[in-house]
């Protein structure tokens, strides 16, 4: 099955921390940003609705975990 992978759901125990600091952190508003967009590309390329190349789905889905990385750093840290 093909799903979205909201942070909410993938870090359940910040749920309150993200939704205040997307409101509180330019920063983080941007990287929460930047992070839905590549989650719904990856989204529409596993579901057809946009075909890519395994190569730009794989570079993608990577770029999606480094950012994720990055953002639960953030939620550690702050």
């Amino acid at each position: 099955m093909i799903t979205k992978h909201q942070l909410s759901i993938d870090f359940p125990e910040y749920e309150e921390k993200i939704h205040a600091l997307k409101v509180e952190s330019a920063h983080f508003r941007k990287l929460f940003d930047s992070y839905d967009v590549l989650d719904h590309e990856i989204y529409n390329i596993e579901s057809d609705a946009d075909p890519k190349s395994d190569d730009v789905l794989n570079k993608l889905r990577k770029d999606r975990v480094r950012l994720k990385d990055e953002i639960y750093t953030f939620l550690k840290n702050n």
